[in-house]
């Protein structure tokens, strides 16, 4: 199977995907990547720059994947803001060393819960979505939405998530009582004509609550129906 390259969330450390890399690596020895992000690294992302160090380890990752893979095109992951980001890797134009052209060495973009549409986005976040709009590399690269619905009143929510949910899906642009992982509404998460994979009881993150996205059960729901 072809290689893959996960970039995680804001402030989210490299060891946090470790248990979905060594999964994904069970699956027929597929050969997996994580991106080296600190949290400073994550704090400098406010600025252009910053974006810049990121994807162009991103780029790095991806080149020597596919040189140990005969060149083999990348499944690119991206967690949270990370989904964001590698929407930009993937263009030729649009943020100066930044834009990487990655859609000649990766044929699919998986995001999991990343804020695609927001009223109140960054302003990087939202260059990215007024210069590459939706599936913007489309049919060459297949770009695959996963979103998390976290029921607030379960056991499964953090008091975190109780506490911060309803204030964070108002700044994304979303109803305090519309469905979400506890950090982005379903519709934020969902870009704009790609493939949407809905997964109940699940937490944007372990701070939100468990399970998350990067928990085994939970990759082992998404990445089938992903690589159908």
């Amino acid at each position: 199977m072809q290689p893959v390259v996960i970039l995680g969330g804001f402030l989210i450390t490299d060891e946090a995907y470790g248990p979905m890399a060594e999964w994904l690596s069970a699956q027929g020895g597929i050969d997996v990547s994580v991106v080296h992000a600190s949290r400073l690294d994550w704090l400098l992302t406010s600025s252009a720059w910053g974006w810049q160090r990121l994807l162009k380890r991103v780029d790095h990752c991806v080149r020597q994947a596919r040189d140990r893979c005969a060149g083999a095109p990348v499944t690119l992951i991206g967690h949270s803001s990370g989904g964001v980001m590698l929407r930009l890797y993937l263009a030729e134009h649009g943020l100066e060393g930044a834009s990487l052209n990655g859609q000649k060495l990766c044929n699919r973009l998986i995001s999991l819960g990343s804020p695609h549409q927001a009223k109140r986005a960054t302003r990087l976040r939202a260059l990215v979505d007024r210069l590459h709009p939706g599936c913007a590399f489309a049919p060459e690269v297949d770009y695959v939405s996963v979103a998390g619905r976290l029921e607030l009143s379960s056991a499964q929510a953090s008091d975190f998530a109780r506490r911060s949910a309803a204030n964070s899906y108002r700044q994304i642009g979303a109803q305090p009582e519309d469905p979400g992982d506890g950090l982005v509404p379903v519709n934020s998460a969902w870009l704009k004509d790609s493939r949407l994979i809905e997964l109940e009881a699940t937490a944007h993150g372990g701070l939100f609550g468990q399970p998350w996205y990067g928990s085994i059960e939970r990759v082992s729901q998404w990445w089938p129906q992903a690589n159908r």
